[in-house]
Formats: structure tokens, C-alpha cells, sequence
């Protein structure tokens, strides 16, 4: 498959777009890829994409032709990324979520969960013996800010590179969506406010303890919206701008991989969003990229489907265009066994050298330690110069301090969790304590009637005797 997947899809008409304007659309199918398109001006353009899907279309055709080589891909350590792209209210979140992530149909689920029901099915028909992990994290970027969906205390993570992993977020939950920032706008009753990222990581361990890892990353976009049109004021007005300066960030991006050689060196301006930025391994390289442009077919919204499309289109020059790959997360597997041979050998020679330069700045014990955390992590299948190594070396202290911090929490609910227990166990204690001391008191009381009665019974012995000895 092609690297990149460019598709457009058409919402059914809308209850206000049918009262305002009827069963006009502004949209003439003409095949499965190619579509003419009429703009406010009634003028007539053609577009061309991998597949366009019409009013309707199935959530499994989208699903299908779009996700599932993507998905598999993942389980074979090829990174991926799924985006979804369009105004305020044109069916991005229904594409990716469906009508509600918790309770769906299965005509009706969107992406997402079909991606997390394939993941699990393929590791389920796997036929070798191939250890698998997969972790979750979401994060929404809000206001050019990164949050933990997981964990709402993390509201401004931090997105790291590193040469051997790529993009990170340093400290995110790997383990909702109710979570995310919805506002209202006259476009939609329930506006997604922020971009949306879902981020699997499937990492494949072989029985000769190789580890390799993919990254799938499906990316729910902030609606794109004209602000006399969405009737935004206040906080809602400041949302919507920095949502389309992120979005024009991402086309500032798109341009600049396909515009190819320039005078400025061909900058690639990643850092100017946090979105762009997070999705920097996403935008050409060795990943494969899908890209989604939701659109109303209505008259009415004319000018902003034009604009996604347009999008799109731009996009799809990415095809044909030359583009300087970005790191790639996990290990490559060669096909060729003597090549695999030699690479070993270099392998060991690399991790010998490597380990000798540690053990100059290091005791033994911390050097054997790093040396098991680099071949659980793969890493010294691509360590090939020093910088490597000190980027290596970054990573596994920024997933040491990851992991540490969540072993902190657990901890932190385990000794809340034994607290907990021992004001229970205080409790049934004290109630002991009191039911001991009720059947003492009880004791005591019964031992002091037995007294009583023990001295009645000996004063009736005296009487009898002494009756006994006056009648004598």
C-alpha cells in the first residue's frame, strides 16, 4: 500500500441544512475516487482522492479501506497515524468514535474502536510465539496546552525528541474520553474545543528477546470554523482561533514537505504548534499516514468544505514528492538472513564498545542494569555513534523517571488502600475490646450470684443441723 491514503467523506444532510436549503448539495458523484464539487459562486471543480466516501457510505467501508492495512501494519512494527480533518460539525468525531464510545452498535462504531477490536484479534490469530504489549495513552492538546485524558492532574505535559524513539510525552499515562473540552457553537450543539490523540504502542517481543515496537496514533481534530459563522464570543472566540492557527500550522507543514527544495534549507516548521509538533513522525517518512476530510455536502457550508478539500488535495502531492524520512520507532527486520547475520555481528560489536565507553563513567552493577534496560528496549539494534548512545541514554532515564512515577501512584493507592484496612481492622478491634470486656463484667457478675448461692445452700446446711442436734 502507499504510504500515504488521502480520503473525503460526505455527511448526510442535516435537519437545518434541509429546512434552509432543501436536498441541495453541492457535490456530483461521478465514480468511487472522483467527484465534481459547485463552490458559492457556482463555479465547478473536480477532485480526485483514493477513495471518497458519499452520503451513504458505512462506517466499515471507511473503516476498511482506510484504518485495517494501517492497523496490521502497526502488529508488525510499521508506525501509523489516522487523522481526521473538517469543520465544526461535518462527522470528524462520528468518523473516529462513533455516536458514543461507550454504547454502540456495531454498524455504527467508528474508527477507534475497530481499531482497538483488530489489534486484539490479530495478536489472537498470530501464529508465533511472539510476546505482545499494548499500551493506551490519550491526550488532548487544549488552548496549546497537553493534557493527560487518563490522568487530569498532567495538564501541560511536555513533548520530547529523541533519535531512537522520536516524538515523546515525557510522563503520560499509559494505562477519557469524557474528559475532553466540548463547547457549543451555532455549528454544533457539542464542538470538540481540542485535538484529540489516541496513541497505541504495540510492542512485539520474540523468543530471542528482540523487541520490536509500532506506533499507531489515531488524531481527532478540533473542528475548523468561520467565527461569524459559529457565533464564538469570549473564551469560545479565543478556542476557536487558536484551533485554526494550530490547523494552519498543520497546512504550513503539508506545504513546506511538498513544495520541495527551497532557499531557506527547507524547514519544516514542526515547532511552531504542539500539533504539528506531536505529529512530526506522522508527516511523511517510513510511516503510513490516512487522512480523512469530513465534509457537508451542503450549499450552505460550500466555503468551508471547499477549504478541506483543498486541504486534502495538497496532501496528496505528498505522493509524489521526495521527502526526508523523520526517526522511526521500533527496529527494522531485514528479510535476508545473511544480511540479519551480519547486522548481528555488528550488533554485538556496537554493544561492546558502547558498554565499554559506560563502564569508564560508571560502577559495574549500573552498567549491567543499563545494558538489560537497552536490549528490553531494543535499542542497541540502532545505536550506531556516541550520539546515539546519549540519546539512548536519555531515553531510558525519561522512561525510568515514566515508570518510576507511576509505580509512585500505585503506591500511593496502596497505602491509601492499607490505611483504609487498618482503621477497619482498629474498628472491629475496638469492638472486640468491648465484647471482651461485656463478657468479663458478665463473668464477674455470674461468679458473685454463685457466691450468693453457694453461701444460701450452706446456711440451710446449718439450720438442718441444728434442728437436727435440738430435737437430739
Amino acid at each position: 500500500m502507499s504510504s500515504i491514503i488521502i480520503c473525503a467523506r460526505f455527511r448526510p444532510l442535516s435537519s437545518r441544512e434541509r429546512r434552509d436549503h432543501g436536498d441541495e448539495s453541492c457535490i456530483r458523484r461521478l465514480d468511487a475516487e472522483t467527484f465534481i464539487f459547485k463552490d458559492e459562486k457556482q463555479e465547478e471543480c473536480a477532485f480526485s482522492f483514493d477513495r471518497v466516501f458519499y452520503e451513504g457510505s458505512e462506517q466499515a467501508d471507511v473503516y476498511e479501506f482506510l484504518a485495517l492495512p494501517i492497523v496490521r501494519d502497526a502488529l508488525n512494527a510499521i508506525n501509523g497515524t489516522i487523522i481526521t480533518y473538517g469543520q465544526t460539525g461535518a462527522g470528524k468525531t462520528y468518523s473516529m468514535e462513533g455516536p458514543n464510545i461507550s454504547d454502540c452498535d456495531e454498524k455504527k462504531k467508528g474508527l477507534l474502536l475497530r481499531v482497538v477490536d483488530e489489534l486484539f484479534k490479530g495478536i489472537k490469530i498470530s501464529e508465533d510465539t511472539s510476546r505482545y504489549t499494548i499500551k493506551l495513552s490519550m491526550v488532548e492538546i487544549y488552548m496549546e496546552k497537553v493534557r493527560d485524558l487518563l490522568d487530569l492532574s498532567k495538564d501541560n505535559i511536555q513533548i520530547k525528541e529523541s533519535k531512537v524513539h522520536g516524538i515523546l510525552l515525557s510522563g503520560v499515562t499509559e494505562n477519557g474520553i469524557a474528559n475532553r473540552a466540548v463547547g457549543e457553537t451555532q455549528m454544533n450543539m457539542a464542538s470538540s474545543r481540542s485535538h484529540c490523540v489516541y496513541m497505541f504502542t504495540v510492542q512485539r517481543e520474540t523468543i530471542d528477546r528482540r523487541m520490536r515496537t509500532g506506533k499507531l496514533v489515531l488524531v481527532d481534530l478540533a473542528g475548523s470554523e468561520k467565527i461569524e459563522k459559529t457565533g464564538a464570543e469570549g473564551r469560545i472566540l479565543e478556542e476557536a482561533k487558536t484551533i485554526n492557527k494550530s490547523l494552519s500550522a498543520l497546512g504550513n507543514v503539508i506545504n513546506a514537505l511538498t513544495s520541495g527544495p527551497s532557499s531557506k534549507g527547507n524547514h519544516i516548521p514542526y515547532r511552531d504548534t504542539k500539533l504539528t509538533r506531536l505529529l512530526q513522525d506522522a508527516l511523511g517518512g517510513n510511516s503510513r499516514t490516512a487522512l480523512l476530510c469530513c465534509c457537508s455536502p451542503s450549499p450552505a457550508n460550500a466555503s468551508e468544505s471547499l477549504s478541506t478539500l483543498r486541504f486534502g488535495a495538497r496532501h496528496v502531492n505528498l505522493k509524489a514528492k521526495h521527502i526526508k524520512a523523520s526517526p522511526r520507532l521500533g527496529c527494522k527486520e531485514d528479510n535476508n538472513n545473511n544480511k540479519h547475520g551480519a547486522l548481528t555481528q555488528d550488533k554485538d560489536v556496537s554493544s561492546e564498545r558502547i558498554l565499554d565507553e559506560l563502564r569508564k563513567k560508571l560502577d559495574e552493577e549500573d552498567v549491567k542494569l543499563l545494558e538489560e534496560l537497552f536490549i528490553l528496549e531494543g535499542i542497541f539494534f540502532n545505536l550506531s555513534s556516541v550520539e546515539d548512545l546519549e540519546s539512548a541514554y536519555e531515553d531510558v532515564t525519561l522512561q525510568t523517571i515514566s515508570s518510576l512515577q507511576q509505580t509512585v501512584n500505585e503506591l500511593v493507592l496502596t497505602v491509601d488502600e492499607l490505611k483504609r484496612e487498618r482503621e477497619t481492622l482498629k474498628a472491629r478491634l475496638r469492638a472486640a475490646e468491648g465484647s471482651n470486656e461485656f463478657h468479663r463484667q458478665s463473668a464477674e457478675t455470674m461468679s458473685f450470684w454463685h457466691k450468693i448461692l453457694d453461701f444460701g445452700s450452706l446456711i440451710s446446711k446449718f439450720r438442718l443441723l441444728f434442728h437436727v442436734n435440738k430435737v437430739n
